[in-house]
């Protein structure tokens, strides 16, 4: 299974807005590659704007196959892809 660019914004949109107790549409997600950092994400909710590390991006991601597609996995499973877009292969 793969998980597009947009599938994972959507996931750390919807982790974020349930920690905060906020709509997910008050969420903005930008994801980020660097060669020396790897993944990251900038997320700013009303004008403040933080990081969260690609283990936080992961863990959005697994909450997100088990909320939307009931599919249960665990970190190792995930592997983020950078290729056009930055893609999240989920192994079986």
């Amino acid at each position: 299974m793969q998980l597009t660019m947009d599938e994972i914004i959507n996931a750390v949109c919807l982790n974020i807005a349930e920690r905060r107790q906020i709509r997910p549409t008050d969420v903005i997600v930008e994801l980020l590659w660097d060669e020396d950092l790897g993944y990251s994400a900038q997320i700013t909710v009303q004008g403040q704007s933080w990081y969260i590390a690609e283990g936080a991006l992961i863990e959005a991601i697994m909450r997100y196959l088990d909320q939307e597609y009931g599919r249960r996995v665990f970190p190792e499973q995930i592997r983020l892809d950078l290729t056009d877009e930055i893609v999240a292969h989920v192994a079986s």
